[in-house]
């Protein structure tokens, strides 16, 4: 088996596979560990402006990922999206919200390497998975430009290739030859992607699952002055 193979056809199922059970099992077993360790009370500089843009902005770039990759090519079509409008779309938000991602990171990073309350108490794990997303957002800004290459040239088959071979990891038939003719860029930037599911269970990140999203549907709370007592 070749490497190409292994790593878009097998790897994706251990990084999955690692990150759900990982999940559960450290949820299982360690829940005091099971916490975002926010480290906000040892030092408040920077922390607002770097949390709101990288979170933001990865948020964004997971669901315009999930998105644009998971949606079949006929869907498109049928909401009268051309495959060249589907490009620039991708492009545009990739540029505007991995561009908030990395000033946030990188505000976050600098924050937490050079900090020495933050340095001092943050875990190696902690210091891997931010430096890690980085690099693995850094590369992806890199494919921006050959995209817009493509798009310059009036071909979206990359486009479609990539959302192709990521829908036949999820409905269970892997064909790594889809990436065959994707640039090495594409390929190295879903190397560590895919190593980003694989590390999840380990890091800090697992509290991503326990997202407050019933905040929203909150009931009011009562406020009484102490004045009217």
């Amino acid at each position: 088996m070749s490497l190409h193979n292994f790593l878009y056809g097998i790897y994706p199922y251990i990084a999955l596979t690692v990150f759900l059970l990982g999940s559960w099992l450290r949820f299982d077993r360690e829940q005091y560990t099971w916490k975002s360790d926010s480290s906000q009370l040892l030092s408040k500089a920077n922390m607002r402006l770097g949390s709101n843009l990288f979170h933001v902005g990865i948020i964004a770039i997971f669901f315009g990922h999930a998105v644009g990759l998971l949606t079949p090519h006929s869907v498109f079509k049928a909401m009268g999206v051309s495959d060249m409008a589907h490009q620039m779309i991708a492009i545009w938000a990739g540029s505007i919200f991995g561009g908030m991602c990395l000033l946030g990171g990188a505000i976050l990073w600098l924050r937490r390497i050079f900090n020495r309350r933050v340095s001092a108490t943050s875990r190696g794990s902690d210091k891997f998975i931010l430096t890690w997303l980085l690099i693995t957002l850094l590369i992806g800004l890199s494919t921006i430009p050959v995209s817009i290459g493509h798009t310059n040239h009036n071909n979206p088959g990359v486009m479609i290739a990539l959302a192709e071979w990521v829908q036949s990891i999820i409905y269970l038939h892997p064909d790594p030859s889809l990436l065959n003719g994707v640039d090495i860029i594409f390929k190295v930037h879903l190397f560590f992607g895919m190593t980003v599911f694989l590390v999840f269970p380990f890091t800090r990140m697992v509290h991503v699952w326990s997202a407050p999203f019933g905040y929203i549907n909150r009931p009011y709370q009562i406020v009484r002055s102490k004045r009217f007592r």
